[in-house]
């Protein structure tokens, strides 16, 4: 494999971090200015025929904010973000030849708020019985979506080729917390014959199943019944996402589980840029030895254009391994994104082979990393 060094020399070391907390408006909007990339048209057009020939996947996003569709109850967060906009976030991935994505639903909007020193929290605790609801709420959402013909079904590596082959986009069912569950087992199976196929086990919300990076930890790492949900998601055939989980969780269930997992979208700490929701080297090797992979998120987290994203993915690249990096964008719910249009992932792959990356390994970032994570779950 060849040494990324030289292409991060060339895109710069990065930038400091945006302050934190942001506003609403910060989070959910999309910076101005251009994407710092210098690519010539045989670059580009290379590119998206990269696209046509290889499946790509983005393993975490929220498309045209669909889980606040239908919603009932509005918090002060979720009217900032304004209304969905599903056929937008659709189109835009035609144009730009998405195979795949994972559509997350969010376990735990209706408890998110700002708060003036640490960003998002959750702000109260669940009623009886809401999280379970908005899980429904949310997924059948998600079902229409795909019985109306809109996106195609996302559900196995047979269904996205299908998407590539087909040229159209496959929807794979997720869902941003594990609060739903609650202490039901058995809804971890319900979830996958709904067609969930990855739960990021904590968001904002310190759950029944352990603690976010963005709160002090209650706990050493998983809970007991976190332990059981981890080995119930291996029974059910579902990808265990670590993203937003305290290193705590995360070394817990690299201990428990015994299927490859994954943290969804977040960057690698280094000099001069750090925030709790990034991780360290150690932090993502835990889980890339264990055959997972780590998705690198367009924030504006220590990243101001598309070209400190590229950056970032390299910086991976170098750090855990070409087999172990993914692409998890954010979508339509990113903080400070500095890549807001499904109609731009041309770019990635443009960008990455621009830099000296060969075609195998870019299809591997692009999306075979995460269809080996996905087909590792069950047999």
């Amino acid at each position: 494999m060849i040494s990324r060094r030289g292409a991060l020399a060339a895109l710069g070391a990065g930038l400091a971090a945006g302050a934190w907390p942001a506003t609403a408006q910060q989070i959910f909007d999309p910076r101005g200015g251009g994407n710092g990339l210098r690519l010539t048209e045989a670059q580009l057009k290379a590119g998206a025929t990269f696209l046509g020939r290889h499946p790509s996947v983005d393993v975490h996003a929220h498309p045209g904010r669909f889980f606040l569709r239908d919603l009932a109850r509005q918090n002060a967060t979720t009217r900032a973000m304004g209304a969905p906009f599903e056929p937008k976030a659709l189109a835009d991935m035609a144009a730009g030849q998405v195979t795949a994505v994972l559509f997350n639903c969010v376990s735990d909007a209706l408890l998110l708020e700002q708060s003036p020193t640490k960003g998002l929290v959750a702000a109260r605790e669940f009623d009886p019985g809401e999280a379970w609801a908005d899980y429904q709420r949310q997924v059948a959402v998600l079902k229409a979506l795909v019985a109306r013909g809109d996106a195609l079904p996302g559900r196995d590596g047979r269904d996205i080729a299908r998407a590539l082959a087909d040229h159209r986009t496959a929807c794979a069912f997720a869902v941003e917390g594990g609060d739903f569950i609650e202490d039901r087992l058995e809804r971890v199976h319900t979830a996958y014959a709904d067609g969930v196929r990855s739960i990021t086990i904590v968001h904002y919300h310190p759950n029944q199943i352990g603690d976010p990076q963005t709160e002090a930890p209650r706990f050493p790492g998983l809970t007991p019944v976190g332990k059981d949900i981890v080995r119930e998601m291996n029974k059910a055939g579902i990808v265990i996402d670590l993203a937003h989980a305290s290193l705590g969780v995360t070394r817990d269930a690299v201990e428990v589980s015994t299927r490859p997992m994954m943290i969804s979208h977040t960057n690698l700490k280094r000099p001069g840029v750090d925030h709790p929701r990034l991780v360290s080297v150690e932090h993502a090797r835990l889980v890339t030895t264990h055959g997972g992979i780590v998705g690198s998120v367009p924030s504006g987290i220590g990243q101001k254009t598309v070209a400190d994203w590229i950056a970032s993915i390299l910086r991976l690249v170098d750090a855990v391994g070409v087999d172990h990096v993914a692409i998890g964008t954010d979508m339509d719910a990113n903080y400070m994104p500095v890549f807001s249009d499904y109609a731009d992932w041309p770019l990635i792959p443009a960008a990455l082979l621009a830099h000296g990356v060969r075609e195998p390994e870019v299809a591997k970032v692009m999306g075979g990393n995460f269809l080996r994570v996905l087909g590792a779950q069950r047999g």
